[in-house]
């Protein structure tokens, strides 16, 4: 006899029936639903399913918490309705037709962050670590750090920046075959441009501010020259040259003869892409991003930061529940890059800690 078996027929009933549900998956706790007409589902019936624990629509998904026995659950639920479970990628796209469009925005921004805040979370980490034994001094009456006075704890200090600048200062490689795999194009392509906008050929992005504008380098065009600035860390400015790229290889793809697709398509696709790049979206990203990180900076350390705070720490729960907190991960790299820090990411970090209590019986 199945485990579930009347939770099962309530939840199809009161979800508003096979017709109604256009995919569904599940996650390590919950059932992931993409409606046909959400307004169909009775959420006060189904959150009175024993085996339920609460429901909530997440970026056109609408899931219905279970608990750690949901894959049990999901098995029993789609062999009585008779409808096939998909992936959890497959339930995302589905669920897009049932966003607005900032929900899409936020969506597919918070798809290209997601794979690389493992390599962010590293780098934090060793970062943080190298500031603890480079940076305060612990010893000698509080006159020396770790490294002044050890040769061994100075080694590990400067082989572990082979991590740290890999991660934040070539950054742009990672944002753009992100969005390269996230969009379904060609990702050594996308790997490709970002390592053009980070070369040591290029003037190191972060000491474009303290080099005299006469001695940064430049490429004479004869009729024009294009100053040779390296965009090491910057968010905004590898985010447009990455989809100018997607775009450009998505055009050409569809235009250009399969026999001859192979040697056409990239060429014309990254060698355009770098141009642009250098020419026109990595100065416009640049502004934005710097302008975008100076804004939240100023919000953190104005004199009405605590307003700031208060309204943050008021508002990120909430916005979890909708997807659009994923925009964050874009301005806190930009702080990183800008500022050489980040104060947003404590703040989520006591925001996601403060649930576990507020939650406690």
């Amino acid at each position: 006899m199945a485990k579930y078996q009347n939770e099962v027929k309530e939840l199809l009933e009161a979800i508003g029936g096979k017709e109604n549900i256009s995919a569904v998956s599940h996650c390590m706790t919950r059932m992931r639903f993409v409606l046909a007409d959400e307004k169909k589902a009775d959420m006060k019936r189904i959150e009175q399913i024993s085996c339920v624990k609460g429901t909530f629509t997440q970026a056109g998904q609408f899931q219905v918490i279970i608990g750690n026995d949901v894959s049990t659950f999901f098995n029993e639920f789609t062999a009585y309705a008779g409808v096939e479970g998909v992936s959890k990628d497959a339930a995302k796209q589905a669920a897009k037709s049932n966003q607005t469009w900032i929900q899409k925005l936020m969506s597919n921004l918070g798809e290209i962050f997601a794979p690389i805040i493992p390599a962010l979370i590293c780098g934090g980490l060793v970062l943080g670590f190298r500031n603890v034994i480079d940076s305060i001094a612990f010893f000698e009456n509080g006159t020396k750090t770790l490294v002044e006075i050890s040769q061994f704890w100075a080694g590990v200090d400067s082989f572990l920046w082979l991590i740290g600048e890999a991660v934040f200062w070539l950054l742009p490689v990672g944002i753009v075959w992100s969005i390269t795999k996230k969009m379904g194009t060609t990702q050594m392509l996308g790997i490709v441009l970002g390592l053009t906008l980070v070369s040591s050929q290029l003037l190191n992005g972060f000491n474009v501010a303290t080099t005299p504008a006469d001695q940064i380098p430049v490429w004479d065009f004869g009729f024009t020259t294009v100053r040779m600035i390296g965009y090491q860390g910057q968010v905004i400015a590898a985010m447009m040259a990455g989809f100018v790229l997607v775009y450009l290889e998505k055009f050409f793809r569809k235009h250009c003869p399969a026999v001859v697709s192979m040697i056409v398509v990239p060429f014309c696709s990254l060698v355009p892409a770098v141009f642009i790049a250098h020419m026109v979206v990595g100065p416009i990203g640049w502004t934005i991003g710097n302008a975008i990180g100076n804004v939240v900076y100023a919000g953190l350390t104005s004199n009405f930061r605590f307003v700031f705070a208060l309204a943050f720490g008021l508002l990120y729960a909430p916005v979890v529940m909708t997807g659009l907190h994923h925009m964050t991960n874009a301005v806190d790299s930009q702080l990183v890059t800008s500022t050489g820090g980040t104060m947003l990411w404590p703040m989520i970090a006591l925001s996601n800690i403060a649930q576990a209590p507020a939650c406690w019986p």
